[in-house]
């Protein structure tokens, strides 16, 4: 949401007021620090052990006393976390119109991701307005008969993040020199693969075969080092620590905050990983993506060659990932494939549709239209 948060500051007539729940703790604070934003209304909602349930009934809660207190012509939401539902949710029961980024993924299956495939689904049922990144996401939309005059494709803000902290890092040499420090235990000749894996559906068996397949790849390949930011989750955690904490060129770091993952996906050779913002990240830099999912609601990665959806099971990993190791020619037509997802300027797109919004509303706001930005 950064770089839309970015260009509405620079739209006449538009005031934007930021809300934070707290989603993300870990890395939404250096985000925002890193690009000098600061949220009018950070609602800190995040506590252990909390269920979807009770999150979803607390954000819904939370979010409308916002919502009461700024009057928002829209809610401007993105993507399919739960601070996404639970404020398309708040506002809808207020009948204030809802603006959705990164609107129309779909994998077809409600389990797959879980729960995020029915967070973006039932915001897409809530929104006035869609922000589609790329023509299929469009199609789907319009497969659920949508308004096509609602739908703008811009790209994906997440491309525009990436690009300009990409930016800073090439252009303040000693930031980029200490988180090079921070990651003293790379060796400067090695090829490196970033691994993360977090995905609900795939906790148990599934997440212990992933977890052979690296180890297996770490033993193939010596010459090779294996960074895994490894996420808090007990179901994560357990496994991970369980199968690969002895496995010498696999590295097993803490989860990262924003700025040192991009250092990490400059710093890599390919990525293997079940997140699905990585999918689009990664191509702008070049990045070959192995998915380690059985669907992806980024289909134009596939199509693009870009990313290659592999599955959790240990031998097809193991194949996928030597393939790109030991096949220079293979490795070429993956790195330099197409980026589907966007030219760095959705943030610009998005807010100059948000300037037009009282025309598109179809009547006039004598005030400021104030544009409430929620999610992460």
């Amino acid at each position: 949401m950064i770089p839309i948060i970015q260009a509405l500051e620079d739209c006449p007539g538009v005031r934007s007021r930021v809300c934070v729940t707290g989603q993300h703790r870990e890395m939404l604070d250096q985000v925002l620090g890193l690009f000098g934003v600061q949220p009018d209304f950070d609602l800190q909602l995040m506590n252990k052990a909390q269920g979807l349930a009770m999150l979803t009934a607390l954000l819904i809660q939370e979010i409308d006393k916002v919502l009461e207190a700024v009057q928002p012509d829209v809610v401007l939401v993105h993507g399919d976390t739960a601070t996404t539902l639970g404020a398309s949710l708040a506002a809808f029961y207020r009948k204030i119109p809802v603006a959705h980024v990164e609107a129309g993924l779909r994998t077809g299956d409600l389990h797959s991701p879980w729960p995020e495939e029915m967070n973006r689904r039932v915001t897409d049922t809530l929104s006035s307005w869609y922000f589609a990144p790329t023509e299929e996401s469009c199609r789907n939309l319009r497969r659920e008969s949508v308004d096509p005059s609602r739908i703008f494709i811009t790209g994906n803000s997440v491309v525009d993040a990436l690009l300009l902290t990409v930016e800073k890092l090439q252009t303040q040499p000693a930031l980029q020199a200490g988180l090079s420090d921070g990651f003293a235990f790379l060796r400067p000749a090695a090829r490196m693969i970033l691994v993360t894996g977090h995905r609900r559906e795939n906790f148990g068996e599934k997440f212990e075969s992933f977890c052979r397949a690296l180890a297996l790849l770490a033993e193939r390949y010596p010459d090779v080092d294996f960074v895994y930011p490894v996420h808090l989750n007990p179901n994560v955690r357990e496994p991970v620590y369980a199968l690969l904490s002895k496995v010498s060129n696999i590295h097993l770091i803490d989860p990262q905050e924003y700025l040192p993952f991009v250092y990490l996906m400059v710093r890599s050779y390919l990525i293997i990983t079940d997140s699905g913002g990585i999918q689009e990240e990664a191509p702008a830099l070049g990045k070959p993506v192995l998915v380690t999912r059985d669907t992806t609601e980024r289909p134009e990665a596939l199509a693009a060659g870009t990313a290659r959806l592999v599955g959790t099971e240990t031998a097809r990993i193991v194949q996928c990932a030597s393939e790109l190791l030991d096949d220079e020619a293979a490795y070429r037509q993956m790195s330099q494939a197409h980026n589907p997802y966007g030219d760095g300027r959705a943030g610009w797109r998005i807010a100059a549709i948000l300037s037009s919004l009282p025309a598109l509303i179809g009547r006039q706001v004598e005030s400021e239209a104030a544009v409430a930005v929620a999610g992460r």
